[in-house]
């Protein structure tokens, strides 16, 4: 196998450590506009770094973590959540769009950053891709069955012990960390799709909620390889191609679903 194909492969296996428990949690929560916008104050994130002059997951991290916080604050006012979601992700994503365009020094590459390119990280991508995975997994598992009772509800979470709001913060920076760590391979535009197609089609096969995580790290893996090979097949973009993929495989369950 080719260096860069195999680079792909692993860091695309790297991720789904973090998207296939954070995507259950999106699908469970019903925060799937929540990680689209995520993704497009990701390009605001990138103009900044640029104009800074800072790695480009620096700058993405720091303002995907503001625009969550912001959101929380937003939406804790009695704000709709999803009014300012829509105001947010549409106005960042323009923000962003216009400073990348007008930030000094070479061009930037829009169509990647809003569609991906898997096929040229390095071998420090992989590393730090598999170490955001780990570490997003690992808080996950850590608060478990914590973030599983507020998932059910804020008054069984109280009745519980737990405060259901620390718990959404603690998925919104996880969730801006994901979206840090895949705008390279998928892109600000894909990232959310990633996140939601393999969880909505684990869901409806799944006898628990450990078995759904499981599942969807299956299916978001054979995901990410099925679109490699098929962007090596027919020379497609590698980022599209895994989403392809993933759709293909929602259709798949879709349809054995209605035959059982």
């Amino acid at each position: 196998m080719d260096d860069f194909l195999l680079r792909a492969a692993l860091a695309g296996t790297g991720l789904i450590l973090a998207t296939a428990p954070l995507g259950c949690f999106v699908v469970w929560r019903r925060m799937a506009y929540f990680g689209d916008a995520t993704g497009h104050a990701a390009i605001l994130g990138v103009a900044i770094a640029v104009v800074l002059s800072l790695p480009l997951i620096v700058g993405v991290l720091a303002t995907t973590v503001v625009f969550g916080a912001l959101l929380f604050a937003l939406t804790r006012e009695g704000t709709s959540a999803d009014t300012v979601l829509g105001v947010l992700s549409h106005a960042l994503l323009a923000i962003g769009l216009v400073g990348v365009a007008l930030a000094p020094g070479p061009r930037i590459d829009l169509e990647g950053l809003l569609f991906g390119d898997i096929l040229a990280v390095r071998q420090m991508d992989v590393w730090l891709i598999w170490a955001g995975g780990a570490a997003v997994a690992a808080i996950i598992a850590a608060r478990w069955n914590a973030l599983l009772t507020a998932t059910l509800g804020d008054d069984l979470a109280r009745a519980g012990g737990i405060d259901p709001a620390r718990d959404t913060a603690l998925l919104t920076g996880l969730l801006a960390l994901t979206v840090a760590l895949a705008l390279k391979m998928v892109g600000a535009l894909l990232i959310s799709a990633l996140l939601i197609i393999p969880a909505a089609a684990a869901r409806p096969f799944a006898r628990s909620p450990e078995g759904m995580v499981a599942l969807t790290a299956v299916l978001g893996l054979t995901s990410v390889l099925g679109g490699l090979g098929l962007s090596f097949v027919i020379d497609s973009p590698a980022g599209p191609s895994i989403i392809v993929a993933a759709a293909a495989m929602y259709a798949a369950a879709r349809v054995a679903q209605a035959a059982r």
